[in-house]
């Protein structure tokens, strides 16, 4: 299969950690040149990078916050993206705390809606203007906003709004970008573990057919795909990964 990622250039927001670190790493692997988005987690920004260079390809740092409108807008301007265009956004950053929905503070839900939900938004806004004819957009969701979770609230409806930000751009770029989603399910990060500390013991082994959680890498692999030319016909979609959660 011919993915056609040689030479393009890929913008990965959450990419100091996880998910985006795995696919800033993939998307190197297959030829691509990776700027690394990163709020402050800049030891990992730093692995990032490395792991990017590893594979021969060039990366950069790009530190910004998501959930501040003006501060993605200084961020995406600092790249000077206007000649060379950028081929792939893949948003995945993200935080996901725990909490009861009858004890939310109402500062924590609009943490994570800033986050999760006004972030892809900002970032998406701000880099339009310079995506290429045929470049790929890619956002992750989660599992969390297509069933709802009673510890997870805050997130869940965040990530809903995610998968449909997904669906209202692909038809706004269309045909000239393709926008696609990822919703993950229980995966081996950080912010999984976090996530884990709500669920029983044995939630793999009843809840999912593979009964495990995903590696990143895992996650990272759906993410390329829908990002590269083997997806050419495909917009607009959210492709699950979640083990089978849904089928038990």
């Amino acid at each position: 299969m011919q993915l056609d990622l040689e030479g393009k250039l890929a913008l990965v927001t959450g990419a100091s950690s996880g998910i985006g670190a795995a696919t800033a790493e993939l998307l190197a692997a297959e030829g691509v040149d990776v700027i690394v988005g990163y709020r402050g987690n800049e030891a990992g920004a730093d692995a990032t990078v490395a792991a990017v260079e590893s594979h021969g390809r060039t990366a950069r740092r790009c530190r910004m916050d998501v959930a501040d409108a003006a501060d993605v807008k200084r961020a995406i301007a600092q790249l000077d993206l206007g000649e060379r265009g950028l081929d792939i956004l893949v948003q995945s950053s993200g935080v996901a705390p725990v909490g009861d929905l009858r004890e939310l503070p109402a500062d924590e839900w609009q943490h994570v809606v800033a986050v999760n939900l006004n972030g892809p938004f900002y970032v998406l806004q701000a880099v339009t203007p310079f995506l290429r004819d045929g470049a790929a957009v890619v956002n992750v969701a989660s599992v969390a906003g297509q069933t709802g979770v009673p510890h997870q609230a805050h997130y869940a409806a965040a990530k809903a709004g995610v998968i449909n930000l997904t669906k209202s751009a692909a038809r706004a770029l269309a045909p000239r970008v393709r926008v696609n989603c990822v919703a993950p399910g229980m995966t081996l990060t950080e912010m999984g573990q976090i996530t884990a500390t709500a669920l029983p013991a044995d939630y793999a082994e009843k809840k999912l057919l593979l009964q495990r959680f995903a590696e990143p890498q895992e996650i990272a692999h759906c993410i390329v795909f829908l990002a590269s030319g083997a997806a050419g016909f495909i917009t607009g979609e959210t492709l699950n990964a979640n083990g089978g959660r849904d089928l038990r």
